[in-house]
């Protein structure tokens, strides 16, 4: 008999999900599933008619996680549209501030928002200390061999920073610490929407659960300190400030008062190497211990959904400054995280698998859909509309009367619209991106940079400590979550490589942060100009794309990450659609109904980042529309 199961709201995520799944009672597993953004952005309608120089402050907005990211591809998009390129420093700068976001998103995702889909603080209390500092000293033996992938390129780091208390009187006091949470009745940051008595949880060894909870507190506390180059190079975080045409952040390094000077580098400095640290003997070798015991002793391969078909990813990390990405496409050139790309069918082997790379030819080929979006399209809603043509315009009449019992997904079910490259959805994120690099090198279709090689080499090591192929590991939840891990010891890595770039060009002589030849709309003279930022986001493929009308932006779209991933599905001349979150959850097995882990494990490993709702005011600060939408939690 089927069980229709929903969640709503999805927590531990940015913004309102709602996830609805039928369960066949009699295998317990996924034989439908819905995923339903039930929130409006709007932030679109808010830039229009406004300077594009403005624009980045606005799109920034769109989230308060993601911190910085809209704000880099949206000065992206318009300086791609104005014909504008940075500096060197502002490229050196962009990137150490990208890096230090991916560290930032992708620790603070696992601790904070992920492990305790995997570990329990009930089940840590169970934990002999004295095992547990044995466990530790174990597994930095066996998996630690990774670390040594990770360089630091400024040559200026002397010890470890920050490295993992192995010592039974440390794990004992935390041991001590839960107790007293739990024995409270108050748990606290431990309590929203867990359920301790899942079978799962007991998948792991109580001292599994008691080093990842004591390492979820250290990075609660030291995950602040990951951000300081948003701080010194943007003024603040979240949302540091940008500008067109490069950065606002003037070098001197004989002014104390500089926003840029021999201190405040220092702080940039030991930033990047607890970074460095922290990824490398924390968060990689926890995800590796407990991909090692669900893959090995429980074969629990569920999730992979439409990463096993198709993945897009855009790349990132130019070494120098570009030109543009719509024109000559100079931007591909320059990166070395060659990420750009599609691969069709990687769950036959990365020897078969079909790529195809993505630059400047690829931009006519995206598209977004509103078939099952409470959205109109002029056109109708049955054609796609590319972002330089876009609209957002809600229906609000098609949204359904709340309190929502079932969604129903002939109809429209949701607020994210459904993008689509050459017609067909796509899953992005930190493991698309790690199967288009992969297959781009494995299959010899790119000259691979270090950042390239440092990918392959993290994913034939996994492969080997693990026993496992990367085309059966990699395309499921715990490969997911796995190659959000590498990915951040790469951007570590990163960090140290932009950082040292930045002191050889400030040591050369070069202070120039700005590029203001064509800051004044003067300069931009008259018709049309369009526009678009590609950015590779914590979460996936992101995009911006603006026209220009004179001085002003007549039209402008963001397809956040997230919007690939939550969309509804689709039906046009491929077939039947669905995009990632759909997908990923088929098929699961789920042994209780009434607390479904295996689900939210599932959703929470892609990172949701739902669009933020927000009103939209006139000028005279009149509320123009408001959207009530349900909030209710029911199972």
């Amino acid at each position: 008999m089927p069980k229709r199961v929903v969640v709503d709201p999805v927590t531990r995520i940015e913004g309102h999900l709602r996830v609805e799944v039928v369960v066949d009672e009699t295998n317990k597993t996924v034989k439908d599933a819905i995923s339903s953004a039930t929130m409006w952005r709007g932030i679109e309608v808010i830039i229009k008619g406004r300077d594009p120089r403005d624009a980045w402050a606005f799109a920034q907005r769109i989230c308060g996680v993601c911190t910085s990211i809209h704000a880099l591809a949206s000065v992206r998009a318009v300086e791609d549209a104005l014909d504008i390129q940075i500096p060197k420093n502002a490229n050196y700068i962009r990137n150490i501030m990208l890096a230090s976001l991916y560290v930032h998103d992708h620790v603070v995702h696992f601790y904070h928002l992920h492990s305790l889909d995997w570990v329990s603080p009930i089940e840590a209390l169970n934990a002999d200390p004295v095992k547990t500092a044995e466990l530790q000293k174990a597994i930095i033996n066996k998996y630690g061999k990774i670390v040594e992938l990770a360089k630091d390129y400024t040559g200026l780091k002397a010890y470890a920073r920050r490295f993992p208390k192995a010592t039974p009187a440390y794990f004992k006091a935390i041991k001590d610490k839960i107790k007293q949470i739990v024995d409270s009745g108050q748990l606290g940051i431990f309590a929203p929407a867990n359920w301790w008595h899942h079978p799962d949880y007991k998948k792991l060894p109580p001292e599994v659960h008691l080093m990842a909870i004591a390492h979820y507190l250290e990075m609660l506390d030291l995950q602040r300190e990951f951000v300081i180059p948003h701080v010194v190079f943007g003024g603040k975080n979240p949302h540091p400030h940008y500008l067109v045409g490069g950065m606002n952040c003037s070098i001197s390094l004989d002014d104390g008062n500089a926003p840029i000077n021999t201190e405040r580098l220092g702080l940039v400095q030991t930033s990047v190497e607890l970074a460095l640290d922290a990824v490398n003997y924390f968060y990689i070798l926890d995800l590796l211990a407990i991909a090692d015991i669900y893959l090995n002793k429980h074969n629990w391969f569920y999730g992979g959904g439409l990463a096993k078909e198709r993945v897009l990813g855009f790349g990132d990390f130019p070494d120098e400054s570009y030109r543009d990405f719509s024109k000559t496409g100079d931007y591909w050139e320059k990166i070395l995280y060659h990420a750009n790309g599609i691969v069709h069918n990687f769950k036959d082997g990365v020897e078969k698998a079909k790529y195809e790379p993505f630059t400047k030819e690829g931009i006519q080929h995206i598209a977004e859909y509103v078939q099952h979006s409470f959205y109109h399209y002029e056109v109708g809603d049955n054609k796609p509309l590319h972002p330089w043509e876009g609209e957002t315009t809600p229906a609000p009449e098609a949204v359904p009367e709340t309190p929502w019992k079932f969604l129903d997904p002939a109809k429209k079910y949701s607020y994210s619209k459904t993008p689509v490259y050459k017609g067909m959805t796509h899953e992005v994120g930190p493991l698309a991106r790690y199967i288009v690099t992969y297959t781009a090198v494995k299959q010899g279709h790119i000259t691979p940079s270090f950042v390239d090689e440092m990918i392959v080499k993290q994913i034939d090591m996994v492969s080997q400590m693990l026993g496992i192929p990367a085309e059966k590991w990699l395309l499921s939840t715990v490969g997911r979550t796995l190659a959000r891990g590498l990915e951040a010891q790469v951007a570590a890595n990163l960090n140290t490589y932009f950082l040292k770039k930045l002191y050889d060009n400030i040591k050369a002589g070069d202070t120039k942060v700005a590029n203001n030849e064509k800051f004044d709309p003067e300069t931009w003279g008259s018709g049309i100009k369009r526009g678009v930022g590609f950015a590779a986001a914590p979460r996936g493929g992101l995009s911006h794309w603006i026209v220009i009308n004179g001085k002003t932006t007549e039209n402008y779209q963001a397809i956040v990450p997230s919007t690939w991933n939550v969309a509804p599905r689709l039906k046009n001349e491929h077939g039947e659609q669905r995009a990632a979150y759909e997908a990923a959850m088929l098929d699961t097995e789920v042994k209780d109904a009434r607390h479904p882990l295996e689900i939210i494990r599932t959703v929470h490993s892609f990172d949701p980042c739902l669009a933020c709702a927000t009103h939209i005011y006139n000028t005279e600060g009149e509320e123009i529309t408001q959207f009530n939408v349900n909030a209710a939690c029911a199972v």
